[in-house]
């Protein structure tokens, strides 16, 4: 009785406080994989380690009191029509 009550005490306190750090460290490895292996596959270089796509681009230092814009949006084409006049009456009858 004793050694199963030691075996059932060690097995809970191996499920307690070591599985969630085994598991944290084989998960945050296959999701570092996975983005990998799909920035690969889209011709993105790999965010971990040496270049990341989302930092800031090289080049010069920026002056102090200068602004860089790196993305003008598309200024949108001009309607000839902008007002609605409203649309095509149908006529309908009220069915009870």
């Amino acid at each position: 009785m004793t050694k199963f009550l030691l075996t059932l005490l060690i097995i809970s306190l191996l499920v307690r406080f070591v599985l969630p750090v085994v598991l944290r460290l084989v998960v945050g490895m296959f999701i570092k994989k996975q983005v990998r292996r799909y920035g690969q596959q889209f011709g993105q270089a790999p965010p971990f380690g040496q270049a990341s796509p989302f930092g800031p681009p090289p080049g010069p230092a920026p002056v102090p009191g200068e602004v860089r814009v790196e993305f003008a949006p598309p200024k949108p084409k001009a309607r000839p029509d902008t007002k609605f006049n409203g649309g095509e009456y149908v006529e309908y009858e009220e069915v009870k």
